[in-house]
C-alpha cells in the first residue's frame, strides 16, 4: 500500500492534501535562515545534529520509510527544535511536484540505494534522466554533498555530475571536517571500507528542472513504495 505524503514539523503532522504544492516552506518552519536538504535521512543522525548545531539554519529531510520518519520527528520534538521539517514520501515525486525549486543552500545525499541490477537503474536517485530534479533544489552558489561505499555507482554519479556544465565538481579524498555523517559512514570507516565522496557547487543557474511527467518515460515505477535511499 502506498502511503500518502506526510509533512511533519514542530507544529504537527499534515497530509499533503491539506497543503498547497509546492510547499510554502517559510510558512511551515520558523525563522529566515538558509535551507539545507537531506534526501534519505535514515534514522536522522546527521539531520538532527545539524539542526541542533545550527539553530540559525533550517532543514528539510526526505525519507520514505515511515519508521525512520517517526524516529527523526520524535527526537526533534523531544529536543524542542523548531528549525526542521520532515517529509515522508518518494524522493523523485517530492522533488518534482512538492518542494520548490532553487531554495536550498546545501543538498545532502549519503549512501543511497545503488540499485545495482541494470533493470533497476531507473530507480536510482542519480540518473541522467532525473539528476536535474535533485540539482533543481539548489540556489546558485549552493552545494551538493554525496557519499557512497558502492564505488561503481559512485563513479557513475561522478560522471553524471561532471557532465553538468553549471556544476563545479570535486572529489573529497578524506572524511568530512565534521567526521562521519551517518551510521553507515561511521561503520564503514571503522571497517576500512573505501568511500567515494563528492562535493559540487552550482555556479550558475540550471535550466528549469523538468516535471515528473516529462521524465516519466524512464520513471514509470516512481510511485513504487520501494526506497530510493
Amino acid at each position: 500500500m502506498i502511503q500518502p505524503v506526510l509533512v511533519s514539523s514542530a507544529r504537527g503532522d499534515e497530509d499533503l492534501a491539506q497543503l498547497a504544492a509546492p510547499l510554502d516552506l517559510d510558512g511551515l518552519v520558523e525563522g529566515s535562515g538558509a535551507w539545507e536538504v537531506e534526501i534519505g535521512f535514515g534514522k536522522g543522525r546527521y539531520l538532527l545534529r545539524r539542526a541542533m548545531e545550527c539553530p540559525g539554519r533550517r532543514f528539510v529531510g526526505i525519507e520514505l520509510v515511515s519508521e525512520y520518519q517517526q524516529i527523526l520527528v520524535s527526537r526533534a520534538r523531544r529536543r524542542g527544535l523548531r528549525n526542521w521539517m520532515a517529509v515522508r514520501g518518494e524522493a523523485l515525486y517530492l522533488l518534482s511536484a512538492v518542494l520548490p525549486a532553487g531554495f536550498a543552500s546545501v543538498v545532502h545525499v549519503y549512501f543511497p540505494d545503488p540499485w545495482p541490477k541494470s533493470r533497476h537503474h531507473k530507480r536510482r536517485l542519480f540518473d541522467p534522466e532525473s539528476v536535474d530534479l535533485v540539482l533543481g533544489l539548489l540556489a546558485v552558489g549552493g552545494k551538493i554533498c554525496f557519499a557512497t561505499d558502492f564505488l561503481d555507482y559512485g563513479e557513475n554519479v561522478a560522471a553524471i555530475l561532471a557532465d553538468i556544465p553549471e556544476l563545479e565538481l570535486t572529489r573529497r579524498p578524506e572524511v568530512w571536517e565534521d567526521g562521519a555523517r551517518t551510521n553507515y559512514e561511521d561503520k564503514y570507516i571503522r571497517e576500512g571500507r573505501p568511500i567515494l565522496r563528492l562535493e559540487g557547487r552550482l555556479h550558475s543557474p540550471l535550466l528549469p528542472p523538468r516535471t515528473l511527467l516529462e521524465v516519466a518515460g524512464g520513471l514509470e515505477d516512481v510511485a513504487d513504495p520501494m526506497p530510493m535511499s
